[in-house]
């Protein structure tokens, strides 16, 4: 008798103990299931800092162009600067209106960039700056000292449009990206320093770090200097004096052979090559 009693409390503890192993076991997919959901509060930090980096993004810049250089936005000399046009707006004729600031990155994908020409500052004149270096929106006359009138010499077979506009270059992956990107009517270098540079430098270096093959064209020591940390083993430079008129070795340009040079690395790439005569 005594020896069924040891039996039934030897099964019974043995019971208690598989049941307390079964409410432990129980309660690890618990513990895992609280692991597969923790990182949503990072999704949603995530989700919130691409709101803010939405909400900071400059009217009409491109979304790809976005998504590569957001980060500057948050960035205490990008906010600075913003305030400082739109105070300079408020107070004269700044160029080019604001809609055109951004044109560049309106043109095409970053990731279809294949020539980089690089220029100082906006045209000051009324209607001629439209967010493309070197470039004069139609239907406005180019004046003498546009780029289609004294540098698309060097191109064969080149004949005049009659107008400064390059937005067909640019839509073909040819990025016409000023130093700085506003100026006051009537006052060149107006805006130098005032962070567009440092705003500009980080779309160059995205391009260095992050595409290959891409031929810069630096003309002049202004570009020249800002074209500096280049990768040069990613990438392909060509340096020339300054097309324009006002530059005392202007003439020493023509012979660069610069658009040829360039379609020439865009091909042995595996690229298109831009047709220069279509303007």
């Amino acid at each position: 008798m005594s020896g069924r009693k040891t039996r039934r409390r030897v099964l019974k503890k043995g019971v208690s103990k598989d049941l307390r192993d079964s409410e432990e076991d129980a309660k690890k997919p618990v513990r895992e299931t609280s692991l597969l959901i923790s990182p949503l509060p990072s999704c949603k930090k995530k989700a919130k800092k691409q709101k803010m980096a939405s909400d900071l993004t400059p009217p009409g810049f491109g979304e790809s162009w976005r998504e590569a250089l957001s980060a500057e936005f948050g960035k205490s000399y990008f906010k600075q600067l913003m305030r400082f046009v739109s105070e300079e707006r408020e107070q004269c004729d700044v160029y080019p209106p604001a809609e055109h600031v951004f044109t560049w990155t309106q043109m095409c994908d970053i990731t279809e960039v294949k020539v980089v020409i690089l220029g100082q500052d906006p045209y000051h004149g009324p209607n001629e700056a439209h967010g493309l270096c070197f470039s004069v929106k139609q239907p406005v006359p180019a004046p003498p000292r546009t780029f289609t009138k004294n540098c698309c010499r060097t191109l064969k077979a080149f004949s005049s449009p009659g107008h400064g506009d390059l937005t067909k270059w640019a839509k073909q992956g040819v990025l016409l990206l000023n130093a700085v990107l506003t100026v006051r009517a009537g006052r060149p270098n107006s805006h130098k320093d005032k962070g567009w540079e440092s705003f500009t430098d980080a779309v160059v270096q995205w391009l260095s770090n992050n595409r290959e093959d891409l031929v810069f064209m630096l003309w002049g020591a202004y570009a020249q200097k800002k074209g500096a940390a280049i990768d040069r083993e990613r990438h392909h430079v060509l340096q020339a004096v300054h097309p324009s008129p006002v530059s005392p070795v202007h003439k020493r340009f023509f012979g660069c052979k610069h658009f040829s040079q360039a379609n020439e690395l865009l091909q042995k790439s595996g690229k298109t090559p831009v047709d220069w005569n279509a303007l």
